[in-house]
């Protein structure tokens, strides 16, 4: 280890490098703290404490995941690594017919400094190189809608918690 301490990631201070690798069996506690804090908000309004509320998290992790890890034809389960270190998920489905957003979330401290927007701007190229849309769910409150709604997806299904949106691959001569 050097001896340069290592500035905290903020909006004015990001990720030098943003890298992929694939889930393996170790990284399945940092999967759950993940999953955990995409549902913080939700633990103030049930009031339940901490041992029951880690214990229903634990539960709906493991039926989440399991779904994700059997449900899919050609998935790429990843890792994100902003400058090396653990920061969130990124799961895609790179099918025939369309390429399938599954899952992208973030720790709490690694949101809102571009990360998520530069890899759904990369799948997004990807995908339009092989003339594909891409495909997503997303709840209706989350806030990424708006922002999803920005770069182009459309709503194709309301499946009621949930809609169902589709970015189509630009025309020739649209920008991507």
């Amino acid at each position: 280890m050097s001896g340069t301490a290592r500035l905290p990631m903020t909006a004015a201070n990001p990720p030098t490098s943003i890298s992929l690798r694939p889930v393996t069996d170790d990284d399945r506690e940092f999967l759950f703290r993940l999953y955990a804090s995409t549902r913080a908000e939700e633990k103030s309004l049930v009031g339940w404490p901490d041992e029951p509320w880690e214990s229903f998290l634990r539960m709906q992790f493991q039926l989440q995941h399991a779904q994700y890890m059997q449900s899919y034809l050609n998935p790429s389960f990843d890792i994100i690594l902003a400058d090396g270190i653990p920061a969130g998920r990124f799961y895609v489905d790179r099918r025939d017919t369309e390429y399938r957003l599954i899952d992208i979330a973030l720790l709490p401290d690694f949101r809102q400094r571009g990360i998520g927007g530069n890899l759904l701007n990369a799948l997004l190229r990807e995908a339009g190189r092989h003339g594909l849309p891409v495909s997503l769910h997303v709840e209706k409150n989350n806030p990424i809608l708006e922002y999803y709604q920005r770069v182009g997806f459309r709503v194709e299904e309301d499946k009621g918690v949930y809609l169902f949106m589709v970015r189509r691959p630009a025309v020739a001569g649209e920008q991507a």
